[in-house]
């Protein structure tokens, strides 16, 4: 596994490559959710590129870049675990040597749902997601449906700007109880980490969006949002300090076991 710390590095590289190419972008703090990205663009592709890089444009709050769980070393044994082979781990000068003057705004989608109550989330989260595909050239990247606005928002990004790569959406990975895998949530407390698999039970039981707000309130969670969009439900809320997204599609069978939405 190669691992390119330096642009010129991972550009020397992909000159040299003409290739299929799978990418996945992440933040870090990597988990079961992301190795299923992995793993699929492993298996789609002759070469594979994770981007380990902690984007600190995309988030709204300093405590939660502050507080996110990322650790480089366990990341890269798990990506070499994984069948990664190359890795990008760019610096934030780097990736913003305009000190980000120049970024992505959408105006319609993006400032709803999780838009309305982020401010300018995800601006960074755009304007990233497009550096880091001029950087790579994949033929195509993964990305999870757990976060299915950013899915959605991606998509029009691509399509938008032209960019000859196939975005390919990847099953939301639960855990046996059906919470929804995060790096987040690790520092949800035990009581909260019993909680939390209520929301996609909620989110899939309710008889409409309203009704599944009210019951989510009434269990202790903090709502943000439950709104349905696109033939699916989607959700954020809060237990304490950690902000838990999730969606579910409309009419979807009931929770059992280890499952995906």
């Amino acid at each position: 596994m190669k691992c390119h710390r330096e642009l010129a590095s991972w550009r020397s590289w992909r000159r040299g490559y003409q290739g299929e190419l799978g990418f996945v972008p992440t933040l870090g703090g990597l988990h079961a959710g992301h190795e299923a990205l992995i793993r699929r663009s492993v298996a789609d592709n002759p070469h594979t590129v994770v981007s380990v890089f902690l984007n600190p444009t995309q988030f709204d709050a300093e405590t939660d870049l502050t507080s996110y769980p990322a650790e480089t070393h366990a990341d890269l044994e798990q990506l070499q675990a994984w069948g990664v082979d190359q890795v990008l781990l760019p610096t934030a000068d780097a990736i913003y040597p305009d000190q980000y003057r120049y970024r992505v705004s959408e105006s319609d989608l993006s400032q709803r749902f999780c838009g309305a109550h982020r401010p300018g989330h995800f601006d960074g989260m755009l304007t990233v997601v497009l550096r880091l595909l001029n950087l790579t050239r994949p033929t195509r990247a993964y990305f999870g449906e757990k976060d299915y606005q950013q899915l959605q928002l991606v998509r029009g990004l691509v399509d938008a700007f032209m960019l000859d790569t196939e975005i390919v959406a990847c099953a939301t990975v639960r855990a046996e109880d059906g919470l929804a895998l995060s790096s987040r949530n690790a520092r949800l407390s035990p009581a909260q980490r019993a909680l939390a698999p209520r929301l996609v039970q909620v989110l899939r039981h309710s008889a409409d969006a309203e009704s599944a707000a009210a019951e989510l309130s009434a269990l202790g969670f903090a709502v943000d949002y439950v709104e349905d969009y696109e033939g699916r439900r989607l959700a954020a809320a809060a237990l304490g300090d950690v902000r838990l997204i999730d969606n579910v599609p409309l009419a979807s069978p009931a929770l059992s076991g280890v499952s995906t939405a």
